[in-house]
């Protein structure tokens, strides 16, 4: 362990896949958000808070499973040259529940229905958390395949996602009450889920689409919503 925090090349693969971590993260924080807004306010934190637990304990348990992991990549049935894996599948199941997901919600935006929360709890606040832990699962396998691909030591891997969750913990109730109190962002975060479960399907029929493409769609449609929040805060002055 010494010899590990002694090493520098340890500290860049740690800082890099941290990094990493938490842009693989950014859409999951978003869907947690949205997810849990539905929920009467007393038990949103907590709802965020089982989501993230949720994801990191999937996270180290499936990099605890790197073999499983990696049998997921190999083909299982092969038609017309088109070699269909296990990840497939969970990609492309996932992609379709987040595109529906979303779409479910902008159309209650739209309609006007279901901005309300729901005042029961208990069965809706576990349904949420179920939600939650399903597009866990699928964002933990990109997350988990690209740590193998960057770092070389268990331990490493590790440390980055537990501090990658930590730092979104701290950051999904800021994030939160933005949306919340934003409803123009709220639907722009919905588009942005709509297009984050048609890159997983298109990746799961082996159409990759460069997450880089998607990220730069995002901060410049979100640096356009931040003008216009800025403009409507100095219109109502």
């Amino acid at each position: 362990m010494l010899a590990l925090l002694a090493d520098p090349s340890v500290w860049l693969s740690f800082l890099t896949l941290t990094v990493l971590e938490i842009v693989l993260g950014v859409d999951n924080v978003i869907f947690i958000s949205i997810a849990a807004s539905k929920l009467p306010r007393n038990r949103r934190a907590k709802a965020r808070f089982l989501g993230l637990v949720g994801a990191l304990v999937l996270r180290v348990g499936l990099l605890f499973s790197i073999t499983w992991i990696m049998s997921l990549a190999e083909p299982f049935l092969t038609v017309r040259g088109f070699g269909l894996t296990w990840r497939d599948l969970i990609l492309i199941a996932g992609g379709l529940f987040l595109i529906w997901k979303a779409t479910t919600e902008i159309f209650s935006e739209v309609e006007g229905g279901g901005h309300e929360p729901h005042a029961d709890g208990r069965g809706t606040f576990w349904a949420t958390i179920l939600q939650i832990m399903v597009l866990d699962l699928v964002f933990s396998l990109d997350s988990v395949i690209t740590a193998v691909g960057i770092a070389d030591h268990l331990s490493v891997m590790i440390a980055a996602v537990v501090f990658a969750i930590v730092v979104m913990m701290v950051a999904s109730e800021p994030i939160a009450n933005f949306i919340e109190s934003h409803p123009s962002t709220k639907m722009l975060a919905l588009a942005f889920l709509v297009m984050v479960g048609m890159a997983l399907a298109a990746d799961g029929m082996h159409y990759h689409i460069d997450r880089g493409f998607i990220y730069a769609a995002m901060i410049f449609a979100g640096g356009v919503e931040a003008l216009n929040l800025v403009r409507q805060k100095r219109a109502r002055r």
